[in-house]
């Protein structure tokens, strides 16, 4: 067995290699627009891609920030009608009463004047709740051209008057008043529960 293989061999190598074939510079120039095409195209789809992506992303984040907002105004809107509850009903049961009571007869006073306007030859009457006749008259002015009568019915209730002259008549009815105060504030609670709950 020989060592020849083991050694360097410093001969002329006659192995030759294979021709490469040769291109011309056209087909060169066709191939590198084809590499370059495909590049910018790679390019282009994954620009769009990331694109697409970001406002997918930025789509969702809207919808839950909307989402969030959304459920925060109906969640202030239930605090505040729950906090405003409370002052409703003492609005209703007892600072407009006391005030209504206490401007009662000023009203009537009032409401008188202006059915008297351009008919200070005709009657004037006020009907009253018993008890309050006495009070209503201090309020009348002195300087009515014709004598106003104040009397009390008994079928009328605390804060109900009816006020007349000649054929005119007209009502007040305090309490029919704060109850059609109190039903709209109810009504306009229950709407408003009923508006948050559905959206």
């Amino acid at each position: 067995m020989t060592i020849a293989h083991l050694l360097e061999n410093f001969g002329i190598d006659t192995t030759a290699e294979p021709a490469l074939p040769t291109i011309s510079e056209e087909l060169a120039e066709e191939q590198r627009l084809a590499s370059f095409e495909s590049g910018y195209t790679a390019g282009w789809e994954d620009a769009v891609a990331a694109k697409d992506k970001e406002s997918s992303r930025i789509s969702a984040e809207l919808a839950s920030s909307l989402e969030d907002l959304n459920f925060t105004y109906h969640e202030a809107q239930n605090q505040l009608l729950e906090s405003l509850d409370p002052m409703f009903k003492v609005l209703t049961s007892a600072i407009l009463p006391d005030a209504m009571a206490a401007s009662f007869g000023h009203h009537i006073v009032d409401q008188l004047s202006e059915m008297a306007k351009g008919r200070t030859d005709q009657p004037m009457q006020i009907m009253v709740s018993p008890g309050e006749g006495a009070p209503v008259r201090k309020l009348l002015p002195e300087n009515f051209a014709v004598p106003v009568t104040v009397k009390e019915d008994s079928t009328l209730s605390a804060g109900q008057a009816y006020l007349r002259v000649g054929a005119s008549e007209c009502e007040i009815n305090c309490d029919a008043l704060l109850e059609t105060i109190h039903e709209s504030i109810e009504a306009f609670t229950y709407h408003a529960k009923e508006d948050s709950h559905y959206g």
